[in-house]
Formats: C-alpha cells, sequence, structure tokens
C-alpha cells in the first residue's frame, strides 16, 4: 500500500472523513467515474465503482460511488454509509428495486440482480471486506445498533 492509500484509509476511517467521503467526494467522484468510464476518482488506488439503482419511493434513476469487490464474478458492496444509524439510500433502492447496473474501476458496464449476503456468506464478506478495507469494523461500532448490510450483486440472469 502507498503512503497516500494509507492516508487516505486512515482519513476515511475518522468521523470527518466519514463525512468527507458521503458529503464532498461521492458528488465528485459520480461525475469523476461517468466522466472517465470508471477510471478515475478521488480515492486513488481504491476500487471505486457506480452502482446505478431506481429510487425506492420515486422510481428516478439514481448513481452512487462506492466502494467494491470483485468476488467470483459477483460485485460486494457494504451499505455502511460510513457507520451512520441508518442505512445509505442506494441500500433501500435496491432493496425495492434489485435490479441494477454496475459499472467498475476497469470501465466494465454490467447488469445485476442484487441482493443481501446472510449467514457465513455474510461472515465470510465481511472478513474479505475488512480485508481490503480495514475501516468497516470501525464504521460497525459507530452504527449503534444498525447491523450494516453486505450486498451481493450477481451477474444479471443467475
Amino acid at each position: 500500500m502507498k503512503w497516500w492509500e494509507r492516508w487516505q484509509e486512515a482519513f476515511a476511517r475518522t468521523k470527518p472523513g466519514g463525512w468527507f467521503a458521503i458529503n464532498i467526494a461521492n458528488p465528485i467522484d459520480r461525475r469523476l467515474l461517468r466522466w472517465t468510464g470508471g477510471g478515475f476518482g478521488l480515492f486513488l488506488g481504491q476500487p471505486v465503482g457506480l452502482l446505478e439503482t431506481l429510487g425506492a419511493r420515486s422510481g428516478k434513476p439514481r448513481t452512487a460511488p462506492l466502494l467494491y469487490r470483485e468476488e467470483d464474478g459477483r460485485i460486494v458492496l457494504i451499505a455502511s454509509k460510513a457507520g451512520a444509524e441508518r442505512h445509505p439510500a442506494w441500500y433501500h433502492n435496491l432493496i425495492a428495486h434489485p435490479e441494477v447496473a454496475f459499472t467498475g474501476r476497469d470501465g466494465r458496464h454490467a447488469r445485476y440482480r442484487a441482493r443481501e449476503a446472510e449467514g457465513a456468506e455474510r461472515e465470510t464478506l465481511w472478513a474479505r471486506a475488512n480485508d481490503m478495507y480495514a475501516g468497516y469494523d470501525d464504521y460497525q461500532e459507530r452504527a449503534g445498533g444498525r447491523r450494516i448490510p453486505v450486498i451481493v450483486l450477481d451477474p444479471d440472469g443467475v
């Protein structure tokens, strides 16, 4: 891990860093990632992609830049919202409308069906996500009684 990646991760794990990621970086990354086909965002060196959902109530298209992990052709997302006590809006969107699209850092755009991991699968994916970004355990502590969901995007048709 390069020095700036260590700094970014340490900053993102803090409450101010989480606020920055949600309120400053996400709106910028939403545009940067779209303009660069997923190739460039503010969190250099991190796998950040664009999740496309339909609004849970509005049915309007919504886009959220998210840290992700690829796992056997699937995309794994953590609905942490930097440890907030409430789930992120994108989580509610994909629960209401599980057919989603995702553009990865490599520019690959594909359709998926979203589901929440449970049991042993959730625990395994949670541990692997924490290997990629150690801040998720910090976020879980901050989330109060909320259990942070682990979301799996299965390739469309699975």
